[in-house]
């Protein structure tokens, strides 16, 4: 009996080898945030600092091991209040030439900081020309903490990005178990469940037995859209201003090529402002607070200032605008990125 025992473990250990060379290749690229984070005292709900590396933050998720072959690279570590958009811009250039280079790769992970973890993935949505998955991953809270988020939620983040569904659904952020598109999720709250996607429904949930899409995009993204920023160093800069109850309009600086406003009606004195600000050639696109309005640029509509936004937040508005500027000041084309994105 035993001899047929110790034959079964030989035969078994080629197999195991074997299929472990046959799951798919993912690269973690981590940037920090609180998914990396370390508390001076564990197990509290005390503060903490950036400071984990990704190899240590992989080794709490043992299980991923499973579904991938994983390399890592520790892009940066920091909170994701410091990223800029010119570390975006070589965020973009680190995955296109991962992916020009790298064949064998099924998809990147993106470890962030949850605070601005929505802004880079819709970057990067419009900016990285792939069909293969990019995904964004964090926690809202640390790994030494009370009951940790960001172990299940990596393990799910490598699961969707080995996962050949994936494909073409441009960058997605996966928190929780569920599978968001990038272009319409944002931060709502710091805690489980805090990042949502409004009326528009999540894409796929990560669930016990595989990676399941519901959805898929439709407005143009990553390997469909137009901008290119291979060779840019920096982008336009572009503001936001909120409009309230008494406002005349928010000042611009001499660096300012648009303005993103986020208003559910202009006051008479901000339309004023706006359309000065449009004579004098800055880009002016007009949103919900929410993102969450309709507004069509072919109808009537109560405020004639500015680019019409169609269900984007402002901060993803802002991040369109910018791109939009590296092609063109010309309002009517800007409106037809606006309709199509």
């Amino acid at each position: 009996m035993r001899s047929w025992i110790l034959a079964l473990l030989i035969l078994a250990a080629p197999l195991s080898a074997s299929a472990q060379s046959d799951l798919p290749r993912v690269l973690v690229l981590a940037t920090g945030g609180t998914i990396a984070g370390e508390q001076k005292d564990p197990g509290t709900q005390e503060g903490y600092e950036i400071r984990r590396p990704i190899a240590e933050v992989l080794a709490s998720v043992p299980e991923a091991k499973k579904y991938a072959r994983i390399e890592s690279e520790q892009f940066t570590n920091i909170p994701s209040t410091n990223i800029t958009p010119a570390q975006w811009l070589q965020l973009a250039h680190r995955i296109t030439k991962a992916f020009r280079e790298r064949h064998d790769l099924a998809g990147i992970v993106i470890t962030h900081g949850t605070a601005r973890l929505d802004e880079t993935a819709f970057f990067l949505n419009l900016a990285v020309k792939s069909d293969r998955p990019i995904v964004l991953v964090g926690a809202q809270r640390p790994p030494t903490g009370i009951s940790p988020d960001g172990p299940l939620n990596l393990l799910a983040a490598i699961r969707v990005a080995a996962s050949p569904d994936s494909r073409g659904k441009g960058t997605l952020i996966v928190m929780d178990e569920r599978i968001l598109s990038a272009r319409d999720a944002e931060k709502l709250y710091a805690r489980s469940g805090g990042f949502d996607v409004g009326e528009m429904g999540m894409l796929g949930v990560v669930a016990a037995h595989g990676v399941e899409f519901f959805y898929s995009p439709t407005r143009r993204h990553t390997i469909s859209s137009e901008f290119d920023v291979n060779s840019l160093q920096d982008l336009p800069r572009v503001d936001i201003h909120y409009s309230y109850a008494g406002s005349d309009g928010a000042g611009v600086d001499e660096k300012t090529k648009g303005v993103v406003v986020a208003t559910t009606g202009l006051t008479p004195a901000e339309r004023v402002y706006y359309e000065s600000l449009q004579r004098r050639g800055i880009l002016v696109a007009v949103t919900f607070p929410s993102g969450e309005n309709l507004a069509s640029p072919s109808t009537p509509k109560e405020s004639s200032v500015g680019i019409a936004v169609e269900r984007l937040s402002p901060l993803h508005a802002r991040i369109l605008l910018m791109l939009a500027l590296t092609k063109t000041s010309d309002p009517a084309e800007i409106q037809r990125m606006f309709s199509e994105y």
